[in-house]
């Protein structure tokens, strides 16, 4: 509202409304191969996943006794998430000759299986190196069903918490394809495995940006993405200071003076929120086993199962040609 009074002590008064419209922001979808994708992501996966296993060299058996099931074969885990004896019916359908359902059960205890799964990890994600550039780090937990229990001395009774296991992921924000991974206990900070992400990521992919939130936020994790070629996008925290090495100051500045541009880059880290969502939807958000090791397995099946979904989506709708490397066991 504004008021004018002339010279001759006239006065006009001017009320001018402004009404700000909320915009709802859509994207576009090309349905025709959304559907199609949506409709062969099962054999496409499996014919991937498949694809993937055969390039595992296993090592040679060490000593007498019945030889092992082939690693390729025991990482062909089953897609519908269902537990190993209702599966049964699809694995002989997929492959020529099936291991049992506790074969299956049996080699997940194994932990050099661990790093075997990681790498396909690693290498399922590598087909969409010329897509990915910006890229953001989070943690999310998986349930178990398994306990640990206590005696408590205040109250005088044993207690119990069920456990679980925390992944720590890397994402690329264009596709949601997940390029390294660790799991830990749930206890574990997540500042420390960030190195190890930013690391295997570089391998294969050209990287420009990396977004993480607070809890990542150190003078290590800066270097070491600037060292990977990137720009470090993580906000600093309330008591934090502008002293520091070449990569604090110049994100402090950025952080501190360009605010706007500074979170523009920051909120590409939703994209893991909705990778993590994904995932846990698709292929639930507890495991099964009850053995740590094998708990951590299958958690990295889980990933595993969940890129090769996302390459389905990307071969139909962008037409990505999907290339594996051979794997070592």
């Amino acid at each position: 509202m504004t008021e004018e009074t002339t010279f001759e002590g006239v006065t006009t008064t001017t009320t001018t409304v402004t009404e700000t419209a909320s915009v709802r922001v859509s994207y576009s979808q090309d349905w025709t191969r959304y559907n199609a994708a949506q409709c062969a992501e099962k054999d496409v996966a499996m014919s991937l996943l498949r694809a993937l296993c055969d390039g595992i060299v296993s090592p040679a058996q060490i000593g007498r006794g019945r030889p092992r099931a082939p690693l390729s074969d025991v990482v062909f885990e089953v897609y519908g998430g269902m537990s190993a004896r209702r599966s049964t019916t699809d694995i002989d359908a997929l492959m020529d000759r099936a291991p049992r359902y506790n074969t299956i059960l049996e080699q997940f205890d194994r932990p050099e299986l661990t790093p075997l799964l990681m790498r396909l990890i690693e290498d399922s994600a590598a087909p969409l190196s010329a897509l990915e550039t910006t890229f953001a780090a989070d943690a999310t937990g998986f349930g178990t069903v398994t306990y640990k229990r206590w005696y408590d001395a205040k109250y005088g009774k044993e207690m119990k918490a069920a456990r679980w296991l925390k992944l720590h992921a890397m994402v690329g924000t264009n596709t949601n394809i997940i390029t390294a991974v660790r799991v830990t206990d749930s206890v574990a900070n997540d500042s420390p495995e960030l190195p190890a992400l930013v690391e295997s990521t570089a391998e294969r992919f050209a990287m420009t940006e990396v977004s993480a939130d607070k809890a990542y936020l150190s003078h290590a994790n800066l270097a070491v993405i600037e060292a990977a070629g990137a720009v470090p996008y993580i906000p600093f925290k309330a008591n934090s200071q502008g002293e520091g090495s070449a990569a604090w100051r110049r994100m402090w500045g950025l952080f501190l003076y360009r605010s706007s541009e500074f979170l523009a880059h920051y909120h590409q880290r939703s994209n893991v929120e909705s990778t993590f969502s994904a995932m846990k939807r698709k292929f639930g958000a507890t495991v099964r086993s009850k053995n740590t090791t094998a708990q951590v397995n299958e958690v990295l099946c889980k990933v595993l199962c969940y890129n090769l979904s996302v390459l389905v989506h990307a071969m139909f709708e962008l037409g990505i040609d999907c290339q594996f490397p051979t794997v070592s066991a």
